[in-house]
């Protein structure tokens, strides 16, 4: 089952995808919404990933040294700092300075937006559509996907 169209798998997602080959790809998801964890758990798995949940950046940098992700998906504003600090900490480690990153965010200031663009995150506006959550993760990567049409690159949103 889908977990977030319901529909019988192996069909996925409203474009009617079927789940990719992500298997050997681990994603930390790091942001304090509740909801944003129990929605994004099984859809990404559905699409094949393995997934850890982190509600704070001291959880995030815990899940960081127990099971290196190869992905990051991060949240701004969260309880015990802000992710776009602990973004800065991530590129001046070696081990993490070419982490591939996913900023998840509801801010709209033009600063803080380049800054993330110019720490070498791709970013994505909540909220969000599945679509849009899968084009994203995929350029990302650096991955072609089927849905990402001419231009999809640059957006933000």
């Amino acid at each position: 089952m889908c977990a977030v169209t319901a529909q019988p798998s192996p069909v996925c997602c409203k474009a009617g995808r079927r789940p990719v080959a992500n298997s050997a790809r681990h994603l930390l998801v790091v942001d304090d919404e509740p909801h944003i964890g129990l929605v994004l758990r099984p859809f990404l798995e559905q699409l094949g990933y393995s997934v850890s949940i982190a509600k704070t950046l001291d959880e995030a940098r815990s899940a960081l040294k127990a099971k290196p992700p190869d992905g990051l998906l991060l949240d701004l504003h969260l309880p015990d700092g802000s992710g776009l600090d602990f973004l800065r900490d991530l590129r001046n480690q070696g081990r993490t300075s070419r982490l591939p990153v996913l900023v998840l965010t509801a801010e709209g200031e033009d600063r803080i937006l380049r800054e993330a663009r110019r720490l070498g995150a791709a970013l994505v506006t909540k909220p969000f559509s599945p679509t849009k959550l899968t084009q994203r993760i995929a350029l990302m990567f650096g991955d072609a996907h089927p849905d990402a049409g001419p231009g999809s690159a640059g957006s933000a949103s």
